[in-house]
């Protein structure tokens, strides 16, 4: 980004959301200090460090299943077998055995499979006769065995650095026998609500007033476990108070996210003051709809995202940018977002120009197997009860103005 305020020199652009998308990532730096937490703390952080498994997994040959271990080798030629049980091993154990050749071993899953013993007959496979077991199918070296090291052995990667750490990556972390794990430390995030007309929940609505419920959709989005959130409410549309708030919040944050006041109106202030305090902006209008203008500066290591006031805009531009943004700054790593494929129950006239994310509802499945959706209402920017009835956004390429009921469409669930 340049030096001062871009607004002009950006006002007459019209970015597509992947150029836009791309400039937001560029200057998302990660942040880069760590800490280290007991892997029982470091749910749903993010990991700082590169992970090998420090042991084999599984650590020993073991039973996949309840039943008997056999040495294949002590089995005649049949058709019928029948071997003494000569013990039992369990969970556990330690799977030191003194079994006498020609005798099986009563195994339970998990267990260790002693080293003599090459195969596992599972129990529903053999007749049990007081002592002993019967069974007319010979089972092949190695049959229901895990062996040491067959999921990943010693020193093999495990887990990458900018994952999140959700269940399936605990479970991962805790059978490669970390205690501890080096985490990014949390983001911190700051947000708040530009425009005088905002009032809080439970205060009279005097005429042109509303509830600030772009508020509360943004401490929904950034209820993270990675994230240490700061919310200043609502600031009324005075430049000496918003210039004060949006300093201290980038003297105290990585992440600064603000909704109305970007664009070009006379109580637009957010790029002015932007770099009055000394930050670099840089104020886009991006070929989608909703959302066309979007904000980014920078100041020392604070990084600014200012998203239009229509909570509705200001959802979709978060969801498409501003989150991708966010995941960036806090260390993870880039994964685009991926979409589904539906199908239009209905067809869709537009007017070609701006990529439009449209809120749909599923009714049902095509024959295909894909969901059938049907298009909301187009003029949608402020209506936040259509967004909540909505299941996802369907993605209408920016050159499409027709498209006929049955064509396939890409879908963003919710």
């Amino acid at each position: 980004m340049a030096d001062g305020c871009a607004c002009d020199r950006h006002a007459h652009m019209y970015l597509t959301v992947e150029d836009a998308l791309e400039r937001g990532l560029s200057v998302a730096d990660p942040v880069t200090e760590t800490e280290i937490l007991p892997l029982e703390q470091a749910i749903g952080r993010v990991l700082a460090e590169d992970c090998a498994s420090k042991v084999d997994m599984p650590a020993f040959d073991n039973s996949a299943m309840d039943g008997y271990a056999v040495r294949t080798g002590d089995l005649g030629d049949g058709p019928v077998f029948a071997l003494p049980i000569a013990g039992r091993v369990a969970a556990g154990d330690c799977g030191d055995h003194d079994a006498p050749e020609g005798s099986a071993l009563r195994i339970f899953t998990g267990a260790p499979v002693p080293p003599e013993f090459d195969a596992v007959l599972m129990q529903e496979d053999c007749d049990l006769l007081i002592d002993r077991i019967r069974f007319t199918r010979r089972p092949k070296p190695g049959q229901h065995i895990r062996r040491a090291g067959e999921d990943l052995c010693a020193g093999g990667p495990i887990l990458r650095r900018g994952c999140e750490i959700g269940p399936r990556e605990m479970a991962a972390l805790a059978s490669a026998g970390y205690g501890e794990v080096l985490v990014f430390r949390k983001l911190r995030v700051t947000i708040f609500s530009t425009g005088s007309e905002l009032r809080h929940l439970g205060e009279p609505l005097d005429p042109g007033q509303i509830y600030n419920s772009n508020r509360y959709m943004l401490l929904a989005l950034l209820q993270k476990p990675w994230i240490e959130l700061t919310d200043r409410g609502p600031v009324e549309d005075d430049p000496t108070r918003l210039e004060q708030v949006l300093r201290e919040a980038c003297d105290a944050s990585d992440l600064i996210v603000t909704t109305g006041g970007v664009s070009v109106g006379d109580e637009d202030h957010m790029p002015r003051l932007f770099s009055a305090i000394g930050g670099e902006t840089d104020v886009m209008k991006v070929a989608m709809k909703p959302g066309k203008p979007v904000m980014f500066g920078r100041r020392g290591r604070a990084l600014y995202v200012g998203l239009p006031g229509n909570p509705v805009s200001a959802y979709v531009t978060w969801q498409i940018i501003g989150s991708q943004m966010m995941a960036r700054r806090a260390g993870l790593c880039h994964r685009p977002q991926i979409p589904v494929q539906a199908v239009l129950a209905e067809p869709v006239q537009r007017r070609a120009g701006r990529q439009e994310y449209r809120p749909v509802q599923i009714d049902g499945t095509s024959p295909r197997g894909l969901p059938n959706v049907r298009l909301m209402a187009p003029a949608y920017s402020g209506r936040v009860a259509l967004l909540a009835q909505a299941d996802g956004l369907a993605i209408i390429p920016a050159e499409i103005e027709d498209l006929p009921a049955g064509h396939s469409i890409e879908l963003l669930r919710f």
